[in-house]
């Protein structure tokens, strides 16, 4: 999961230098006044984006798969909890009732 996040950052930071030239050769227009650096990260995000879905999906099944498990054991063990609690709370309502 570490090695696809740092994938990701480097493909943001890629984009977010490859955007930060083109805008400061006029390529890409600045942003609104002082808007420059906030369209800068906007334009990195929105460009690295889609190239981190097609370029990282092998290493994004990968890190879905080590995923999968723990999800499953979390759900399983809330699960198991849920029915103790719910004995718990049908034991007590027997015990109201006999009283």
């Amino acid at each position: 999961m570490l090695r696809y996040t740092l994938m990701r950052l480097g493909i943001f930071v890629a984009c977010l230098l490859a955007v930060s030239g083109l805008v400061h050769f006029g390529i890409v227009p600045r942003g609104l006044g002082d808007s420059n650096g906030m369209w800068i990260l906007l334009l990195a995000l929105v460009v690295s984006a889609p190239i981190s879905f097609v370029a990282l999906r092998k290493e994004r099944d990968r890190a879905s798969e080590k995923l999968v498990p723990k999800v499953e054991r979390v759900k399983a063990r809330f699960e198991a909890e849920a029915g103790q609690e719910d004995a718990a709370v049908d034991e007590a309502a027997r015990a109201q009732g006999a009283s």
